[in-house]
């Protein structure tokens, strides 16, 4: 078991739902979809730090088993802290090789607030 399937934890892939108002018109909502296991890691770097500053929300790095693909602008319920990140990236740009016996995707992130 390597270290970062050690980190990986329960997460899930936020489904985007229309539903009827009662007035004609629609609803956008969210609800939970498929369980994944995915790894985080907080983008400290200088460059995120004056973004942060400036208004830009945190930005991580989600890793998840090559069979997860997300992309842009995918919500994902991190369940141990109860909180929401939109994928900003796509996850087919970043993955390990096929020969590689380390079986990873990864996609940048931003923490983002369901309204």
């Amino acid at each position: 078991m390597s270290l970062v399937n050690a980190a990986m934890e329960k997460c899930y892939i936020m489904d985007k739902v229309t539903v009827p108002d009662g007035y004609g018109g629609v609803i956008t909502t969210y609800e939970k979809g498929a369980e994944i296991m995915a790894a985080f890691s907080f983008n400290s770097s200088t460059t995120a730090v004056v973004a942060s500053m400036q208004g830009i929300d945190n930005r991580h790095t989600i890793y998840t088993k090559k069979s997860v693909l997300l992309r842009f602008p995918d919500i994902v319920y991190r369940e141990s802290n109860e909180k929401y990140y939109r994928v900003t990236s796509d996850g087919d740009d970043k993955h390990t090789p096929n020969s590689a016996t380390l079986d990873l995707r990864s996609v940048e992130a931003e923490e983002w607030e369901m309204a």
